[in-house]
């Protein structure tokens, strides 16, 4: 981690910041979920370094990215981390999300489908789904949320360490620290969803052209894609390839870190490198 690169960019009109672990090697971006930042990948990243160089983008309002008053639906996320490719001149990246990120993934896959080699999918929001709940500007989704974060954002991060290794006493100490110092550098910006973007989502998805993997976990302990979405999806991207993580949530390659990587690694080198 010593030899990691940081920088920023400029995207969209506004500074993008990401860390990156370098060399000439395939690119493999990594777009995080909602409150988080790049370094939460971190445990991701160490784990791969060795084979992709890897870029750890911090979407607009989260980590070190400016965080402008609008532009938090997930049309303009795509557009951002399209243009973070671009600016770094990434040739057919595999682009891997979280939450927020995964479903920013999808949308970039389906927007620009040439641009990616393979994406990976981490639990997103089922947005293909015609009854998908949880969507960015539901009034009572942005309440919950701004509650949660103004709790969060009021405590320092030695408290919000030792709170989420209670909550999640699974998650290994490498994802605390990342964890916390993202809800202290998030700007309440993020919540800012007036006048987002309305998505025909199976349009966008039926663009999808390059190799996908969706990795789900159980719904019971939180995770969002049901088995059912998981099936529609495959019916709308016949090329995806789903796998289910047991005994884990949401988070799923905090809960069951190994398991993830090794499903992760396998897809990886079933897609290989990229196109020429």
């Amino acid at each position: 981690m010593a030899t990691w690169q940081s920088g920023d960019v400029q995207v969209n009109g506004i500074k993008l910041h990401y860390t990156r672990t370098g060399g000439a090697k395939q690119p493999l971006v990594l777009a995080h979920g909602f409150s988080d930042n790049g370094l939460c990948w971190t445990p991701v990243a160490q784990a791969l370094e060795t084979m992709y160089d890897v870029i750890m983008v911090n979407s607009r309002g989260h980590g070190g990215s400016d965080a402008p008053e609008t532009g938090y639906d997930t049309a303009q996320l795509a557009a951002d981390l399209h243009g973070v490719i671009q600016a770094l001149a990434l040739k057919q990246p595999i682009v891997m999300g979280h939450s927020m990120g995964a479903i920013t993934t999808l949308k970039l896959a389906g927007t620009y489908p040439d641009v990616p080699h393979a994406i990976i999918l981490e639990d997103p929001p089922a947005r293909w789904m015609e009854d998908s709940e949880n969507r960015p500007n539901n009034a009572d989704w942005l309440a919950e949320r701004r509650a949660r974060l103004t709790d969060l954002k009021s405590k320092t991060r030695d408290e919000l360490i030792a709170q989420q290794r209670a909550a999640s006493p699974n998650w290994s100490d490498e994802e605390l620290g990342p964890w916390a110092d993202a809800k202290l550098q998030l700007s309440m910006n993020v919540l800012n969803r007036e006048g987002a973007e309305e998505i025909d989502w199976h349009a966008v998805v039926r663009r999808v052209t390059c190799p996908a993997l969706l990795i789900t976990a159980d719904t019971d302990r939180s995770a969002i894609v049901s088995p059912e979405a998981a099936d529609e999806l495959k019916k709308l991207v016949p090329q995806l390839q789903v796998v289910h993580i047991p005994r884990a949530g949401h988070n799923i390659r905090r809960e069951q870190f190994t398991r993830y990587m090794d499903v992760v690694q396998c897809f990886l080198a079933e897609v290989g490198t990229a196109r020429g």
